[in-house]
């Protein structure tokens, strides 16, 4: 296992929304904890099964200390892009989407976002799999996308 890349002490900025994993005393499983580009202290560096890295990060404006893998973390003076969308969240093209004229994804059609490209040229965009493209991802840019309608409570979805 590698070195930490952070030390006590050291500001880092959170790239993903963190919710209660269920370790979190007070709170319900799943309940949101500290959302992506919040600025906290390390305060503790542990490992997770021998070989993962975990930071335990005290967030001051929600009170609250949090474990954090390194990929979850960057340097709080590295350059940020604020997003609209993140890792795993249910998203609608805004548009048709085509390459050379050819359109793979029609406007409405629903995927899921598998990365987000936070120094994409122009601003965030997102890998995104699309339920109609089988095994295909495409990166798309932030304003082709909307989010995704949930379903409303009582509305058979079958």
């Amino acid at each position: 296992m590698r070195g930490a890349r952070w030390d006590y002490g050291e500001p880092v900025r959170l790239t993903r929304n963190v919710r209660n994993d269920g370790t979190y005393p007070g709170l319900a499983a799943g309940a949101p904890l500290v959302s992506r580009g919040s600025i906290g202290y390390v305060v503790d560096i542990g490992t997770f099964l021998q070989d993962q890295i975990i930071y335990s990060v005290n967030f001051l404006d929600e009170a609250k200390t949090v474990g954090c893998r390194e990929e979850e973390l960057i340097g709080a003076e590295e350059p940020w892009t604020p997003s609209r969308f993140e890792f795993r969240e249910r998203v609608c093209a805004a548009k048709s989407l085509a390459i050379d004229g050819v359109v793979l994804v029609t406007a409405g059609a629903t995927g899921e976002v598998v990365k987000v490209v936070r120094d994409a040229p122009g601003g965030a965009a997102y890998h995104v799999h699309f339920d109609t493209l089988l095994g295909r991802v495409l990166q798309i840019r932030e304003n082709a996308l909307r989010p995704a309608e949930l379903p409303r409570a009582g509305k058979d979805t079958r």
